[in-house]
């Protein structure tokens, strides 16, 4: 298995942290993808992965899978360890209900404000950027980190009582908010402690 990346990425940071949370981070090979140097946007690259992004995990059959959460559904039925997506019906919908809310309105939203309303990555990459969506965006990354906040507050985590896929999406949501500039507010007291508590764990001190 090969995984494109770019280590240090807020999506690729979720493959490998849910990699690491399953002890596999050894069973794959990353291979680095220069997207500074539009690299993601070549044809060889979209051969492989045409949403053009990173990360996309490549099988030994030579099979490609794009999207962080398809790619994380696999990794979590290849490999032993506590399930990330959950055991049950009940348990895999309120964990991919969860994920979907972290994933389009912080990491997502966030990222399009970036993207969008800042210099994001440079004028040779950012060609079609619309502020006011950007903007926008940004309001909605504010408005969701005040409802994970309340879930936080009669909860441990984001999905129940166990560590999740969705946990991962949302911290690497605030990773990103931090490299955005985009404000976590203090008074979300719920939401800071349980990124404190994400932090100490081992899979994601290490991404």
């Amino acid at each position: 298995m090969k995984i494109y990346d770019v280590e240090g990425f807020p999506n690729p940071a979720r493959i490998r942290i849910a990699l690491a949370e399953k002890g596999a981070t050894d069973k794959v090979d990353f291979v680095p993808v220069d997207v500074m140097n539009g690299e993601h946007r070549s044809d060889a690259f979209k051969a492989k992965n045409p949403d053009a992004t990173v990360p996309c995990l490549e099988l030994e059959d030579g099979t490609h899978i794009s999207q962080c959460t398809a790619i994380t559904e696999y990794i979590d039925g290849s490999f032993d360890g506590p399930s990330l997506t959950g055991t049950t019906p009940k348990e895999r919908a309120q964990i991919s209900m969860m994920n979907i809310r972290a994933e389009a309105g912080l990491l997502n939203a966030v990222g399009t404000y970036f993207h969008h309303a800042t210099d994001g990555l440079g004028p040779e990459l950012e060609t079609d950027q619309c502020v006011e969506w950007g903007d926008k965006q940004k309001a909605v990354a504010g408005q969701t980190m005040i409802y994970l906040n309340e879930v936080l507050s009669k909860q441990d985590y984001l999905a129940g009582a166990a560590f999740s896929m969705a946990d991962i999406t949302a911290f690497a949501g605030l990773a990103f908010a931090d490299f955005a500039k985009v404000e976590i507010p203090d008074d979300l007291t719920h939401l800071h402690s349980w990124r404190n508590k994400m932090s100490a764990r081992p899979s994601i001190a290490g991404a």
